[in-house]
């Protein structure tokens, strides 16, 4: 396995490039560059998180344009989250493009049957006031838990007093952590990996809860449904 020592300086240059100029043209003239300075330094950070974090896949480059008005064929970062996240839209996430590093934990969007139970939990007095303690203990961590890629409900769901204690939080269709750090010299070096490291040892209390009382989609594509046909938001570029 090949040590993770940072991100090349090429990283940077070469999704800035792609920014001006989002080509078939462009990423074939400089493939190498994406293979060496992108591909294999991503796969070598990924394999020293799997270690703790478990299996991690990297998101394909190519975007998916079938339903966009923005026929743009390439991602202007790249990006990997867990295996696990594939079949149930709560894991790690990570991106890098060339103004920013973002990486996070959580579900971006909850499936329906997600949705039901995170929303049972928050109603039961005990598990809602888990929920609670832990967006105080992750704020004092400067890990401040959001409703995710969707905007809360204007109103408590059907069936949830207008009056409950935790009636904010039933609004929520999502629940993530995503910290974003500005492009810096550190990010060529092996502090990327302790940056990382430490974000996702923070959330433990999120991803415990989430893992216990909402668990994985067992109805799948449902996202789709729910907002996000991918699964995941791309938190790196919005609107992108």
């Amino acid at each position: 396995m090949t040590a993770f020592g940072g991100f090349p300086r090429e990283l940077f240059s070469f999704f800035d490039g792609l920014s001006h100029d989002n080509s078939r043209t462009y990423w074939n003239a400089n493939k190498a560059i994406w293979q060496e300075c992108v591909r294999d330094p991503m796969q070598a950070l990924l394999d020293e998180l799997a270690a703790e974090f478990g299996p991690l896949r990297m998101f394909r480059p190519n975007r998916d344009v079938r339903f966009s008005a923005d026929k743009s064929p390439y991602k202007l970062w790249a990006g990997a989250t867990s295996e696990a996240r594939a079949v149930g839209g709560i894991g790690y996430y990570l991106s890098v493009s060339a103004s920013q590093l973002v990486t996070g934990y959580g579900a971006m969007a909850m499936a329906p049957d997600q949705l039901r139970r995170y929303r049972g939990a928050i109603d039961d007095d005990s598990t809602g006031r888990e929920f609670e303690e832990l967006l105080t203990t992750l704020a004092d961590r400067s890990l401040p838990v959001t409703p995710g890629a969707q905007p809360p409900l204007k109103v408590g769901p059907r069936g949830y007093p207008a009056t409950h204690p935790r009636s904010e939080l039933l609004r929520w269709k999502g629940a993530a952590v995503v910290q974003e750090y500005k492009k810096a010299d550190w990010m060529y070096t092996p502090v990327v990996l302790d940056t990382i490291r430490g974000v996702w040892r923070g959330v433990q209390p999120l991803k415990e809860w989430l893992d216990t009382r909402v668990a994985v989609d067992s109805e799948p594509g449902s996202r789709a449904s729910a907002g996000t046909s991918s699964g995941h938001r791309d938190v790196s570029q919005p609107g992108r």
